[in-house]
This record gives structure tokens, C-alpha cells and sequence, in this order.
């Protein structure tokens, strides 16, 4: 069974305070999906990890069913920004997605008030971030990432 995403439960730990079960469940998550799932090879422990903070959604059984991680300022891009957004598999369709970008939004505000967030967006997922307020980076073209095609997308501050 399978909590309502809106109301799961959620943890915010700086990396060093995850545990060894946490972390190995979100490295196993986003190397199903990252890796054998979307079929691209890539190191998905680029080093950003540590200076970041991480957004687990558990269910009912403490199963790991979204996450995401909170890059701090300069971390990545001049702003903050989240990425490795990673919603289980079999627990799709069900509105974790949106749930772990909303939830991740509230947090990285609180963190960093103030400052817009910035995001490497999987293309076809456009529509999604816009959903949540997210907009294209004017400047920004598409570009490639890991085989994947990508764009900047931005929520401006107080948004």
C-alpha cells in the first residue's frame, strides 16, 4: 500500500547526515532509474552529493518512493538548484513527482530565501516543471547531457 503523496512523509538531511540505509536506498533508486531504466551510463556520483542536501519521500513500509537533491548556491549554477529528481517506478501516475518537486520548492526556499531556483531539465519534462512554475531559460538552448537531451529552466524568486 502506498501513502497519498500528499502526505508522505519527508526527510531533508545534509549528506552526511543520511544514513548508511538511506544512502544506499537513494543511490539504488537513482541508479535504477538514472542508469538501467533510461538506458544511459554515466556516473551518477559526479560530486555534488556531498555539498548538497537530500529530499526522501518513504512509504508506509519506509520504502523509498521520490527524492531529490537541494544543490546550494554555486553548487552547480549561480542559484540553487534541485535535480536527481527520482520517483520509484512502480509507484508512478500517482502524483509523487509533483509531490517531491513541491515539497523540494518549499525546502530550498527555506534554505536559500530569496534567490530564483534553477533546474537541468530533462527536455520532455517541460511541460511538467512549467506546471510548478518552472520557465524555459530565454538564453538557454537545448543541450546534451549524458545522451539525454536537456534545457535550463528557472522559478523566479517568490514564485
Amino acid at each position: 500500500m502506498s501513502a497519498d503523496p500528499g502526505l508522505l512523509p519527508w526527510t531533508l538531511r545534509a549528506f552526511g547526515e543520511l544514513s548508511v540505509e538511506e544512502l544506499y536506498a537513494l543511490l539504488e533508486l537513482r541508479q535504477r532509474v538514472f542508469v538501467v531504466e533510461q538506458k544511459c551510463p554515466y556516473l551518477d556520483a559526479d560530486g555534488r552529493d556531498r555539498s548538497s542536501f537530500h529530499l526522501l519521500g518513504r512509504g508506509s513500509e519506509k520504502n523509498l518512493l521520490a527524492a531529490l537533491r537541494i544543490v546550494p548556491p554555486g553548487g552547480r549554477f549561480p542559484e540553487p538548484s534541485i535535480g536527481r529528481v527520482v520517483t520509484h517506478p512502480d509507484f508512478r501516475g500517482r502524483g509523487y513527482g509533483k509531490a517531491v518537486m513541491r515539497e523540494g520548492i518549499r525546502r530550498c526556499r527555506g534554505l536559500f530565501p530569496g534567490l530564483p531556483i534553477r533546474i537541468s531539465a530533462q527536455a520532455y519534462l517541460e511541460r511538467f516543471y512549467g506546471e510548478l512554475g518552472f520557465e524555459r531559460d530565454r538564453e538557454g538552448n537545448p543541450y546534451e547531457e549524458d545522451g539525454i537531451p536537456h534545457i535550463e529552466m528557472v522559478l523566479r524568486a517568490g514564485e
